[in-house]
């Protein structure tokens, strides 16, 4: 190898460093060994203070010792954080444990359903006429026999009148004063006129007998006595049906003035029940005739909820049971209601009963229409396995529980079932008595060290 030397011959020595650099370098050589860093800061050590003018070190001074004080600093004698890590992975988490126990549960069934007015009806106009007022509107509560609705009543009042008057012409040529209180036909004036005569003209007839018997009187004479009788027979008889023709006519014109009663009544539109106006469908002065519908009214309470149940659930649920549901206006409140009818077929689209329930309302909180999700307490009891739902692991639609085997965990895969409470069902995945892990489950892994704090083995 040749040394390089100046124009003189002589050889170019080494420029003396001294300072900060030459600290610098000591230390980087000194942790070169431990430190990746180090070494590579030593190779650029090499380069910057091989043999070199005075002129170009001080030209690489300010930018050569940054490079060295950042290398160094970066090397240290601490741990990197992956070995923390690892030191921290390799060290057992402490858990607290639970076993999977067998325990007796009530099944339950949980429905959506929609709430529907127990009754919703369109009130039609059952008399003719102008429409005089409307006392109630759209939203507004009425009561049972509330007027909603009149109409002009000039015209049925004069022709209740008028069927009034007939009635009483019927009750003055029948002799009686009132529809409920009419005497027998037989008693009628006519009746009895006409049953005189007949009974005079029987004892003349009776007479006529006896003298022709003594042949005191011609034959022509008893002739005569006869056919007067049977003259005053028919004219009796004429005038007993009369009678009965007269109290038909008064029943019918008693009939006639009853219904114009009931049309003057009708001129005031009620409501058959308590309840709100769903919607208002007349307009004052307006001109109805029978059956126009005015108004339609909704019954709010109760209302009832109306779903399905499962058909294998079916034979667990009666008509009295209680139903619990929730409505989205109330999330905070449980309403209660009791199952009021349940189909007795089946539906094939579905594959289940419908039912009812009826749901007290009588603050008017529900609507008719309002979605509900309601749940039923059946009478089936069956003993199952079941874990705190806090152990259990949910990941990627993947329910996992931790097995306590020794001082290591294993993952193990969950069918459940229902929730009871705190506790979930497990139909596959565990045993019963299995020892698992109840504390910290979102962060625990499958083949993790651990160490028990607390063993519950209820």
């Amino acid at each position: 190898m040749h040394s390089r030397s100046r124009s003189d011959g002589a050889p170019l020595s080494r420029p003396q460093t001294s300072g900060p650099f030459s600290r610098l370098k000591c230390v980087v050589l000194h942790r070169r060994g431990r430190c990746p860093v180090a070494a590579a800061t030593t190779a650029i050590l090499t380069v910057y203070f091989r043999p070199m003018p005075v002129r170009r070190l001080s030209r690489f001074a300010v930018v050569t010792s940054a490079l060295f004080a950042a290398f160094a600093l970066g090397c240290s004698n601490q741990p990197s954080a992956q070995a923390r890590n690892q030191d921290e992975a390799a060290k057992p988490r402490a858990i607290e444990t639970d076993r999977v126990s067998k325990r007796d549960i009530q099944r339950a069934v949980d429905v959506t359903g929609t709430l529907a007015a127990a009754d919703q009806v369109t009130i039609s106009s059952q008399s003719e006429g102008v429409v005089s007022r409307v006392a109630v509107d759209l939203g507004d509560r009425i009561r049972a026999g509330q007027v909603m609705v009149e109409l002009d009543r000039e015209k049925l009042q004069y022709s209740l009148d008028q069927q009034r008057a007939a009635l009483a012409r019927a009750l003055a040529k029948y002799g009686g004063k009132a529809p409920d209180d009419l005497p027998p036909s037989e008693q009628t004036p006519d009746v009895q006129k006409a049953a005189a005569e007949l009974g005079r003209d029987k004892q003349a007839a009776e007479r006529a007998v006896e003298l022709h018997k003594k042949q005191l009187i011609p034959k022509q004479v008893l002739d005569d006595a006869d056919s007067a009788l049977r003259a005053q027979q028919a004219t009796y008889d004429a005038a007993l049906q009369n009678a009965r023709n007269l109290r038909a006519d008064i029943d019918a014109a008693a009939a006639s003035v009853k219904l114009a009663e009931r049309q003057l009544r009708d001129a005031s539109i009620t409501a058959p029940f308590d309840g709100f106006v769903e919607k208002r469908l007349v307009s004052l002065g307006e001109f109805v005739k029978t059956q126009t519908p005015v108004m339609s009214i909704v019954r709010v309470d109760p209302l009832k909820l109306v779903s399905e149940i499962p058909e294998a659930m079916a034979p667990w649920i009666g008509v009295g049971q209680t139903v619990e549901l929730r409505v989205d206006a109330y999330p905070d409140k449980v309403l209660t209601g009791k199952v009021s009818r349940i189909s007795p077929a089946v539906n094939t689209q579905t594959r289940a009963f419908p039912f009812e329930a009826l749901v007290a309302n009588a603050d008017a909180l529900l609507k008719p229409g309002t979605f509900a999700r309601a749940h039923l307490a059946t009478s089936r009891v069956e003993p199952v396995l079941t874990i705190p739902y806090a152990a259990m692991q949910y990941r990627y639609g993947v329910n996992k529980a931790f097995l306590v085997a020794g001082d290591k965990l294993q993952a193990r895969e969950l069918k459940v079932g229902d929730r009871v409470g705190d506790r979930v069902e497990v139909l596959g995945g565990l045993a019963a008595d299995d020892l698992i892990a109840i504390t910290d489950v979102d962060n625990l892994t499958d083949g993790q060290s651990v160490s028990i704090t607390n063993n519950k083995t209820e």
